[in-house]
């Protein structure tokens, strides 16, 4: 498989519109059908609000576009159904937790969540809590996650001022880094702490990753990629 292309972003500009989901309408019955099975395996999946993405483009070093709510359980079946609308797209941003010594931290999702398993930095998709007007915020949506998978306060992180992006297909990932004072190993032991006192934690482990050797099977694809263009970059430079 070919390596996804990172994109250096100087900064991430999403409005939001109130406009009807023609995949939503038009499937309605299968897709409450496949959400009620969804649920009777995962009690705990939520119907909530959620947003997806339309009409995008990267302008220079600016990315924009249109960002509209739908429910999960329309999101989600057009996730498990191989995203049969391709005018739409699944964006989300992801919090790069990098320790002192280098080492990036990945969390594992827990089991009552939709991706249980899968290895990924703090992320979530984006709802109507990241609506400000008529924009969405994305830095704010992950800065959230970061405090509720993690428990760190991202004021103690010091902060990228720039994102980098991957089109992977129907996902787009932007990725910001968030440099901790603490190693891996101390940070590590903060987390796992902070999920002990989460029964219903959306993470279940977290992964110390140093380099490609420690990408296991079920890292993100986009996570997987982000890390290994971070290290191409600090090999090329050293």
């Amino acid at each position: 498989m070919a390596e996804l292309n990172v994109i250096p972003i100087a900064r991430i500009e999403l409005s939001f519109a109130s406009d009807p989901w023609p995949f939503a309408r038009q499937r309605r019955a299968e897709i409450d059908a496949h959400f009620a099975e969804r649920r009777r395996k995962n009690p705990k999946l939520w119907n909530g609000q959620v947003l997806m993405l339309r009409d995008h483009a990267i302008s220079g070093e600016v990315f924009r576009g249109t960002c509209f709510a739908v429910d999960y359980a329309s999101f989600l079946a057009w996730h498990d159904w191989n995203f049969p609308d391709d005018s739409v797209s699944d964006c989300f941003a992801q919090g790069a937790l990098r320790a002192a010594d280098g080492a990036f931290l990945l969390g594992v999702m827990a089991a009552h969540t939709a991706n249980a398993g899968l290895i990924y930095f703090p992320s979530g998709t984006p709802d109507l809590d990241d609506v400000i007007g008529t924009s969405v915020d994305l830095d704010a949506n992950m800065r959230r996650e970061i405090a509720e998978e993690t428990g760190l306060d991202t004021a103690e992180l010091v902060a990228a001022s720039t994102w980098h992006t991957i089109l992977d297909g129907p996902r787009i990932a932007h990725f910001k880094m968030f440099q901790a004072k603490e190693n891996a190993e101390t940070l590590r032991a903060r987390i796992l702490a902070h999920l002990a006192r989460d029964p219903q934690s959306e993470l279940a482990d977290i992964r110390i990753v140093r380099g490609p050797a420690d990408l296991e099977p079920s890292t993100f694809p986009t996570t997987a990629a982000f890390v290994k263009y971070v290290w191409r970059r600090a090999a090329a430079s050293a």
